[in-house]
């Protein structure tokens, strides 16, 4: 070696962080994860207050969460008799809302509980942001991610199981950035037990640890095993063993791989993905993580797995930021992230701005869709005339019993009857019906006397108790 040629070659100094940097460091990730908190949270209550249904989902949800703090099976009716919903989705890691049904036995607990899941999950990655971008850009970063179009539309939409993927996910990649494996590693683990498919997230994940760290790459290895073999494991063996139909209900939505490609919407999704990724975030293998998602999404035959309006695109906003990070590399080493390469020198400022402006952008267009703005009207909260009603007909049903009930109040009901849906597969006849007039549910043609539709439906005697608001209250005799 030319010892003078090495010493003569200036070496880089991490620049040591300033009083303001430290500052920006240590309040604008707790202080984002706060804001996204409350504005999730007040979304969620402001729609259960005003009977917005958006899916049978939170009633499916509340009806497992009910299960588990009772130390039940999830068996929820509102499927069908008797259906483990460990059958349709593998999500035991939901027993976790047990305590959260302890402490407030409601539909209205799991919204806050996915907008503090989500608010949570801005801490890691806006820290990490700061330390690699610097303080304005990676509060910017980290605020762009919080309010992203993908977890704004995932509030929206309401719980679902993969809430919890999403801090998960921006624990382990926060981890695998900062090059800390061990901790990477055990962050993503647990997301094989949130969803069936995102053990092929893992085993991706896994893979690139193992080819970019090679040190790792037994435990990376690992990585892979354990996410492919829960991937195959829940869904041939634990899915159908536990469903009624003995099968995996949704290999049926899957179309034909020439399908993958059209219609057009699915590419606005991939633009939509990659500007939240700064553009930039497509040279980092860390934007390889959404392709599994996307395969499913994107083979599927049903039409709202391609929109961006739903909840398919919440875990991928973690992948997003943790991309753009990698591709812009970090201040203080000025190394980044290019294709294969780990020491490629850090894009120009520029084109940092630009990146992380994108990111935001990609939300910001759509401004007037999004849905947390709803939290700033004032005539959004203003009481829906159906709200004294609504909780009039759930009275006029005695606790305990068996209420076929509309989507609208389905979630409503769980926490004091056993709820079944009006129009599902069940074949045990209820105590009561609840019908709602204007639930979507009815496609604009509802029966003009409920007690007799009812009768016609289980066969049994029904008599009016409550009508009013829309709402219509049969019981038997």
């Amino acid at each position: 070696m030319n010892l003078a040629a090495h010493a003569s070659r200036p070496e880089r100094v991490t620049p040591r962080p300033g009083r303001g940097h430290q500052r920006t460091r240590r309040l604008v990730p707790p202080l984002l994860a706060v804001l996204a908190t409350l504005a999730y949270g007040l979304l969620g209550s402001q729609q259960f207050h005003h009977l917005v249904a958006r899916s049978w989902d939170l009633g499916i949800f509340t009806q497992l969460a009910r299960a588990y703090g009772e130390l039940r099976a999830p068996i929820v009716p509102i499927k069908g008799d008797g259906v483990n919903l460990l059958g349709d989705h593998f999500h035991p890691i939901l027993a976790l809302l047990a305590p959260v049904w302890w402490a407030w036995p409601s539909g209205e607990a799991l919204l806050w509980t996915q907008a503090l899941l989500f608010g949570l999950s801005a801490i890691p990655l806006t820290r990490l942001a700061i330390d690699r971008l610097g303080a304005p850009l990676g509060a910017l970063a980290g605020a762009a991610y919080v309010f992203s179009f993908g977890l704004q539309s995932a509030a929206a939409v309401q719980f679902h199981e993969i809430a919890v993927a999403v801090p998960l996910l921006a624990l382990s990649l926060t981890a695998l950035l900062r090059q800390r494996m061990l901790g990477a590693i055990l962050w993503a683990a647990p997301l094989v037990f949130v969803k069936e498919d995102l053990g092929l997230t893992v085993a991706l994940l896994g893979g690139i640890i193992a080819l970019r760290h090679r040190e790792y790459r037994t435990e990376g290895l690992g990585l892979v095993c354990w996410g492919a073999g829960w991937f195959i494991t829940a869904t041939f063996v634990i899915l159908p063993l536990l469903n009624p139909a003995g099968q995996y209900d949704y290999t049926d939505n899957l179309g034909s791989p020439f399908e993958v490609f059209w219609p057009p919407m699915k590419w606005l999704t991939v633009l939509m993905l990659l500007l939240a990724a700064g553009l930039i975030g497509a040279r980092s293998p860390l934007i390889a993580l959404m392709l599994p998602t996307l395969a499913w999404r994107f083979t599927g035959t049903v039409e709202f797995y391609w929109d961006w309006y739903w909840h398919y695109n919440a875990i991928l906003m973690p992948i997003a930021l943790a991309a753009m990070l990698d591709a812009l590399g970090d201040r203080r080493t000025g190394r980044a992230t290019a294709w294969l390469r780990e020491d490629a020198p850090i894009p120009v400022r520029r084109i940092r701005i630009t990146a992380v402006a994108a990111s935001a952008a990609v939300t910001l267009v759509l401004a007037g869709a999004m849905p947390v703005l709803d939290i700033f009207r004032p005539q959004k909260w203003e009481p829906t005339w159906r709200a004294a009603p609504a909780a009039e007909a759930l009275e006029a049903v005695p606790d305990g019993a068996v209420l076929a009930v509309d989507i609208t109040l389905m979630a409503h009901a769980v926490p004091d009857h056993d709820v079944q849906w009006t129009h599902g597969p069940n074949q045990r006849v209820p105590d009561c019906v609840l019908s709602d007039r204007y639930a979507f549910s009815w496609d604009g043609r509802p029966p003009d006397d409920v007690a007799l539709w009812a009768q016609q439906r289980w066969g049994t005697e029904y008599e009016t108790t409550y009508e009013d608001g829309g709402f219509t209250v049969v019981c038997r005799p």
